[in-house]
């Protein structure tokens, strides 16, 4: 039943005549727009996937015809749809589906490492790999023990093993599984990472670090196209349960693309995917790589997928202490980290892919890194001039203040990670910057307030796949469950402009905020109706547990929880409940 709003009357919008009749309206809603000209509305109309009116119950009601689904959402909240810009549900669940080991635990003791490991071989029996995720070599610290070949060894000897960091900076081999790899003392390290060794015989410890365990990965058989394309259906259910409508699947290769593609014509794409070619092998063999960038990814595009970018990881980790800082690491006198690629080979290659059109995405933790990477971009501009090509910073842990204002000079886009924006034991072994770095960390609002686009990424799996505790976290700086009291480093930044961060600027991001990421007359008719208002609750320990109760991508309905289109035939995308990662 349709009902009067009881809400303020903002003027009336509309674009299209009221002859034209709407496929969907949504009245007694509390809709914020993310809209400047008009920020707040009560009711929308939508027809071949866009928005034709946004306004108040009578602006809509004119386009009300026949067939049009009327949804009374009595009163609750509504926004636009969400952007992840960096995350990798390949990496988080392939492996599973593979049947690869999964330790399963949040931070396992070295104990319970060895015992997952012993009970996979068990129920594998044979002398095939023992490879999975993960081990924590923090913990292992913590244990008073070096996680090495010798450690494996003691009780695992005669079958290859490698277990992968739950930060994804490092793998933990076991002699057999050099051997078959071929590693010994005189192999030389891989630029984009290094292989840790005794300090005499240089003999290798069994730690792989950044780039160098994709030397392992490279002897392993390539992870299996069903477990790829498993991994993707359960990451677009999830996201779009969760409200994301746009997101960027980074570090792929050819069979990865093969996965989403298949997904697209299957009609289970719910989400647009802007899937990032890795630049050099950092994760996994990527074979097609030149194929792929000299134009065989145009294969792939459709109104949902796009493969025009390319991903790679300048510099390392936190703890591996190879992120590559603009002066020497604390208690360091000279070392200042480390970069995968030379300043002339990234200069070179952001200007060849900048010419070509193609984004990149380029990992940088470290202040040192990201300032080289803006470097290059300026070189790009002053060659290529700005063709519109948004480049991308990603994680952006540390900034130089210097820097802030760069990054809407050149149109780049700094990404920011949530596994450290709040207290916890993980965040806490990664605050490892020093105390004047750390106070600048994650400074979303550092380049906001300069003018610049600050964007999210959930970096599943090395944090949660769900964008709504980052999106709390960024305005708390707060544990979100009350784990731990207190205010991480750095600054947090309001509710307006969270939610910007999580919407329009996620589609700038893409180069879509022309016709997505607000609620608008003509653009996507993308929305997510909610089961709280965002403004009316105390944002510490609540806004994290918001539950989506409708998704719109392009006005088709990808999640519905509310039941509202069920049994028409613009039922949900997604019919099943949400998957418990």
């Amino acid at each position: 039943m349709i009902t009067s709003s009881t809400l303020s009357t903002p003027s009336f919008i509309a674009a299209s005549s009221p002859t034209e009749t709407a496929d969907i309206v949504l009245i007694n809603a509390n809709i914020h727009t993310v809209d400047d000209n008009t920020p707040w509305a009560e009711a929308v109309a939508i027809r071949s996937g866009r928005f034709m009116a946004v306004g108040n119950e009578d602006d809509v009601t004119p386009f009300i015809g026949d067939h049009t689904k009327v949804i009374d959402l009595e009163g609750r909240f509504v926004m636009p749809g969400l952007y992840d810009m960096h995350t990798h549900p390949d990496l988080a669940l392939a492996p599973g589906y593979a049947d690869y080991l999964n330790i399963g635990l949040e931070d396992p003791t070295p104990e319970e490492v060895k015992q997952a490991i012993l009970d996979y071989a068990d129920s594998h029996p044979g002398d095939g790999w023992i490879y999975g995720q993960y081990f924590v070599r923090y913990t292992f610290k913590q244990a008073g023990l070096v996680a090495d070949r010798d450690w494996l060894d003691s009780f695992m000897p005669d079958r290859p093993v490698a277990i992968l960091d739950r930060s994804w900076g490092c793998m933990m081999v076991n002699s057999r599984a050099l051997a078959l790899a071929n590693i010994t003392a005189e192999t030389q390290d891989p630029r984009h990472g290094y292989i840790e060794r005794d300090s005499i015989t240089h003999e290798p410890s069994g730690i792989l670090v950044d780039g160098a365990y994709a030397i392992i990965h490279a002897t392993m058989p390539p992870t299996p196209q069903h477990a790829l394309t498993r991994a993707y259906r359960e990451g677009l259910h999830f996201q779009s349960g969760h409200g994301v409508v746009g997101t960027k699947y980074v570090h792929v290769c050819e069979h990865r693309l093969n996965a989403l593609r298949s997904l697209d014509q299957d009609g289970k794409l719910s989400v647009r995917v802007e899937a990032a070619i890795s630049w050099q092998d950092d994760i996994f063999p990527v074979k097609r790589r030149w194929e792929l960038l000299a134009g065989e990814r145009h294969y792939y595009r459709s109104n949902r997928l796009n493969a025009n970018a390319v991903k790679f990881h300048f510099d390392g980790t936190h703890e591996s202490r190879s992120s590559y800082l603009s002066t020497p690491w604390p208690g360091e006198k000279n070392w200042r980290g480390h970069l995968n690629l030379t300043p002339e080979h990234i200069v070179d290659m952001v200007v060849d892919m900048d010419r070509k059109g193609i984004r990149v995405i380029a990992h940088c933790t470290g202040d040192g890194a990201s300032d080289i990477f803006l470097d290059a971009v300026a070189q790009a501009r002053a060659r290529n001039g700005n063709n519109g090509v948004r480049h991308q910073c990603a994680h952006s842990t540390t900034l130089l203040d210097t820097n802030l204002a760069r990054f809407k000079a050149l149109d780049v886009t700094a990404e920011f990670s949530p596994v450290g924006w709040f207290p916890s034991s993980f965040a806490n072994a990664r605050a490892v910057f020093g105390e004047e770095r750390m106070q600048r960390a994650y400074n979303f609002k550092g380049v906001i307030e300069a003018g610049g686009n600050a964007v999210m990424g959930t970096d599943w799996p090395v944090s949660s796949l769900n964008p709504w505790i980052g999106f709390e976290a960024m305005i708390t700086r707060q544990n979100p469950y009350g784990e731990e009291e207190g205010h991480f480093f750095g600054q947090p930044i309001s509710l307006e402009q969270a939610i910007r961060v999580m919407t329009i600027n996620g589609a700038w991001c893409m180069g879509i905020e022309q016709h997505a990421g607000s609620i608008s007359i003509g653009k996507s008719a993308d929305l997510i109706v909610l089961d709280r208002d965002l403004f009316d609750i105390t944002i510490k320990g609540n806004l994290h547990a918001t539950q989506v109760e409708l998704t719109l991508l392009e006005g088709e309905v990808t999640w519905d929880r509310l039941g509202a289109f069920t049994d028409t035939d613009m039922a949900a995308t997604w019919q099943e409940p949400l998957p418990a990662f």
